[in-house]
């Protein structure tokens, strides 16, 4: 409706291309281009970069909002826990690989660019050191919801680093994350039947895809959030994180382990 470019970035390329025929059923001029992205696989990543890139497009806003929630324990392509696999490196590498055409296109255009992170509640039901860096792919320590609080957890820490170092830079570029609220999606694929009957007692406070979509678009277009960089959102809103996600120690420790870990399994 504001006339962005929409790049759909996604793992299920026909649920990516139902979204485009249904968001071009109610606006026929929506400009949207549809490109295969497994944010599991860093591999994957490296595929959507050089493609996104091929294609000379600018880049004012990123929303990173892929995810994968309660699944049992697995690995990923490259060997990593599934849920911090895909909720968190795949995010922190692609956002990597696109900084510096994001810094391109803001130096050029004078128009602020925007980074936002797509967190959740759950990142303060994460394991008792907040990550757990040593057992990131334990089997046996291994906890489907805390695993899941830790890679919502990571998604504001690296927010909050990566605001940080923007800001040391002087890039005009703002970094955020938000809390979507409950919503019946995918996501629940892993849980289904218990989502269920926690809605049946709980329905009052469930959103629908668009309400979810809310506070996401707050944070990438809202006028008042102009310079406004390392905060939580929730309904549209400023909220207070846990301790762990406002510790900046931590954010440091989490960026450099993710960076390592990169390197490291891009060279294997």
């Amino acid at each position: 409706m504001r006339g962005a470019h929409v790049i759909i970035a996604a793992r299920n390329i026909k649920a990516a291309n139902e979204a485009k025929q249904a968001i071009l059923k109610n606006n026929d001029n929506a400009k949207i281009d549809v490109l295969e992205l497994d944010l599991s696989s860093l591999n994957s990543v490296n595929a959507f970069v050089h493609t996104f890139k091929a294609l000379n497009l600018p880049l004012n806003i990123l929303i990173n909002n892929a995810g994968v929630m309660f699944c049992p324990y697995q690995l990923s392509q490259d060997g990593i826990e599934m849920q911090f696999a895909t909720n968190h490196l795949g995010h922190f590498h692609l956002t990597n690989l696109l900084l510096d055409k994001m810094k391109e296109t803001t130096a050029r255009t004078g128009i602020e660019g925007r980074i936002v992170n797509l967190s959740s509640i759950a990142h303060r039901y994460t394991y008792e050191q907040g990550i757990v860096f040593d057992k990131i792919k334990d089997k046996d320590s291994y906890s489907e919801k805390k695993a899941y609080g830790q890679s919502k957890l990571a998604n504001i820490l690296h927010a909050n680093e990566l605001s940080r170092r923007l800001q040391e830079e002087g890039v005009n570029i703002t970094v955020n994350s938000v809390h979507p609220g409950l919503i019946m999606t995918d996501l629940m694929r892993h849980s289904f039947l218990r989502m269920r009957i926690f809605k049946l007692f709980t329905y009052i406070f469930w959103k629908t895809v668009p309400q979810g979509a809310a506070t996401s678009c707050y944070a990438a277009l809202h006028p008042d959030l102009k310079g406004v960089s390392g905060k939580y959102f929730q309904d549209c809103n400023e909220y207070a994180a846990s301790n762990f996600a406002t510790d900046y120690e931590l954010a440091k420790k989490l960026w450099d382990y993710s960076q390592n870990l990169v390197n490291s399994l891009q060279r294997s």
